[in-house]
């Protein structure tokens, strides 16, 4: 993996990505529609996570962080600044592709996690751009179909529950390292125990609001796969600089959109 994707946050994006372009085709978008969906989010989260390892560089040299490619000179940061800037250019045109009600909403999300990057991620409001981008991303799609609508509220909630739950499993592994440097978000003040919690929680609700909303057979039963899922990450996520609880977050999310495809 070349240092400019590794820069990019790969695995997030490309997990965002399916579950939005997923759920625009399942709810009836078209095939066109549905790419221009995937291109916006796509050029979205790579323009969040090359602004993420930009801001963080001094800090994550600090710390000796040996999987950032910024921090460790692999790449420079003014050929990751390039990237921002023609990613967020790029997201931001390619979202009014759906339509201008579509394409506000995924600015006011991208806005929401570029506000995360550059400043709330040390606040105790770290939780808010998680709540708000993952929320607005379902009605970046819904009001992008053939005939606009604003999202159902279980639909919000399960989205913006399954990116707080995000939240608190990706600072799990360097609570200590962002603790030297500054960073006091709401997972550092709750602590490993209390985040690990707070992660499994806001998941396993997130499934059960995605129930409320399609209480077919198919739901409960991913309803269980997410618990179960969940678990398996909570326990490989107790090791050392671990990422599965993360990574069980971003399964969930993909299973909860497959659920919506399936209805």
């Amino acid at each position: 993996m070349t240092p400019l994707v590794r820069a990019s946050h790969p695995e997030p994006a490309v997990a965002v990505t399916l579950a939005a372009t997923g759920l625009a085709a399942g709810l009836g978008q078209s095939w066109w529609g549905s790419t221009a969906v995937a291109a916006a989010v796509l050029a979205g989260q790579l323009s969040v996570g090359w602004l993420n390892d930009l801001v963080d560089v001094s800090r994550d040299a600090a710390v000796g962080r040996t999987d950032k490619p910024v921090a460790q000179g692999r790449i420079s940061a003014r050929s990751v600044r390039t990237a921002v800037l023609i990613s967020a250019l790029a997201a931001v045109g390619l979202s009014f592709l759906s339509g201008l009600g579509a394409g506000l909403a995924h600015v006011v999300a991208l806005m929401s996690a570029w506000a995360y990057d550059l400043r709330l991620k040390a606040t105790v409001f770290s939780l808010a751009p998680y709540a708000v981008s993952f929320g607005l991303l379902t009605a970046f799609v819904t009001l992008g179909l053939p005939s606009p609508y604003w999202p159902p509220w279980w639909l919000v909630a399960t989205a913006s529950l399954l990116g707080c739950a995000a939240h608190f499993a990706n600072a799990l592994p360097d609570l200590a390292d962002d603790r030297k440097t500054g960073v006091v978000g709401l997972p550092h003040r709750v602590g490993p125990t209390g985040s690990r919690v707070a992660a499994a929680l806001l998941v396993l609700a997130a499934s059960a609001t995605l129930v409320v909303g399609v209480p077919t057979v198919v739901g409960f039963v991913a309803l269980g796969a997410a618990a179960l899922v969940t678990a398996v990450g909570l326990v490989l996520g107790g090791r050392p600089r671990s990422r599965a609880t993360f990574h069980a977050m971003l399964v969930v999310a993909v299973l909860d959109a497959a659920v919506l495809v399936a209805r």
